[in-house]
């Protein structure tokens, strides 16, 4: 049997169908997948748009935090120098207290301590002082009276 090129025609023909069933067959599958591919890329590109956006908020916090640790650490150093001026002049009023006022506030107290030793010991005195002043009153005003009757004052 012989072919002619009509049937030669023919079978490429069918072998060229057969193929592109073949291969469609096989390629569907994967245009199917390149569907799903293209549809996830283009998710992921949203998703990485939108993590874009947040991380560019996010350096924007960042830099702000960044300029208020700035002035935090400004204000620190500040009260450091406070605290080291106070620091200074609390020694300054330890030493004041010391070499001035405890010497003066000693005296003070031993002034105080040995007079108040003094009254205690005449304590018992000072009673006796009141009546005796009471009666020297007495004594006056009689005396007083007796001179004037006499016509002496």
């Amino acid at each position: 049997m012989t072919l002619t090129a009509e049937d030669l025609l023919a079978i490429s023909q069918m072998m060229e169908e057969m193929l592109d069933r073949k291969l469609d067959a096989r390629l569907k599958p994967i245009e199917h997948e390149l569907k799903v591919l293209k549809a996830e890329v283009k998710d992921l590109k949203g998703e990485v748009k939108g993590l874009k956006a947040e991380v560019d908020g996010l350096k924007a916090k960042v830099d702000g935090l960044k300029g208020e640790v700035k002035g935090l650490k400004a204000e620190v150093d500040g009260l450091k120098a406070e605290v080291d001026t106070l620091k200074t002049e609390i020694h300054q009023i330890k030493l004041f207290q010391e070499n001035i006022i405890m010497p003066r506030l000693n005296d003070i107290e031993a002034c105080y301590t040995s007079t108040y030793q003094r009254y205690k010991d005449h304590a018992d005195r000072m009673e006796q002082t009141y009546e005796d002043v009471a009666l020297l009153k007495k004594v006056v005003a009689s005396h007083s009276e007796m001179l004037q009757r006499a016509g002496i004052a």
